[in-house]
């Protein structure tokens, strides 16, 4: 008997038919695992920031703590970057000063026709000096009688402060004799002019006076002789 042909092919058929069915679902289910396997792969950290810190969230819930955020803070341009208050600064006030020292040292002078002249004064002082040892000055007068007003300048410093003043117009120098050799007092008031380092900016008015001795008043003449010279008062400082 002759089997017909479609019962003959219909076994193999099937197994082709169930060969590619079973394929297919393996594909299927390999295709559903991939995409989760992929995103585990490319799953990147989550950064958060508070402030200039920054932490990196790795593992757990990607979730950024209370306080911080997924926001990354700008740098501050130019335009607006904080600056510092201006904080005012204050002087502090005026501080009075007493001084009352003695200077012994040397005058040296130079007459001529019309008066004479103290090119150079030093001394060193003693007492109530502040530091202010060292004293340095210069002068001058006409004389025509036994008492002239004096003028001139001087300097007291402790070698790194100085005091600076002038004789004011009420200094005078009077001889103690109608002619040389005699004595010459001085006194008056000097007037603070200012000063250097802690005494930058002193003011106010000193009391003066002291006295020298003279050997002759002869145009040409010059001498240099002894010379004390007391100073007391008091002034401001800024």
């Amino acid at each position: 008997m002759e089997v017909p042909m479609e019962l003959v092919r219909t076994p193999k058929f099937l197994r082709i038919a169930s060969l590619c069915l079973t394929l297919g679902v393996l594909a299927l289910l390999n295709t559903s695992h991939a995409p989760a396997a992929t995103m585990q792969a490319i799953k990147t950290p989550l950064i958060c920031y508070k402030g200039t810190a920054s932490q990196s969230l790795k593992s757990g819930i990607l979730k950024c703590p209370s306080g911080w955020t997924t926001t990354r803070p700008t740098k501050p341009t130019n335009a607006t970057k904080a600056t510092k208050p201006t904080v005012p600064t204050t002087q502090a006030p005026g501080k009075s000063l007493s001084i009352s020292a003695t200077y012994t040292g040397k005058i040296a002078m130079l007459w001529s026709d019309s008066g004479v002249t103290a090119t150079s004064v030093t001394g060193t002082g003693a007492g109530t000096t502040l530091g202010l040892t060292q004293l340095t000055g210069s002068g001058s007068s006409s004389p025509s009688s036994k008492c002239e007003s004096v003028s001139g300048a001087g300097v007291i410093s402790d070698g790194i402060n100085t005091l600076k003043a002038n004789f004011d117009p009420s200094a005078q120098g009077c001889a103690k004799d109608g002619e040389a050799p005699t004595t010459i007092n001085i006194n008056g008031n000097v007037v603070i002019t200012g000063g250097t380092g802690k005494y930058a900016g002193a003011t106010g008015t000193l009391k003066f006076s002291g006295s020298f001795p003279i050997s002759s008043t002869n145009a040409g003449t010059s001498e240099s002789t002894a010379l004390t010279l007391t100073i007391t008062g008091s002034f401001m400082t800024k």
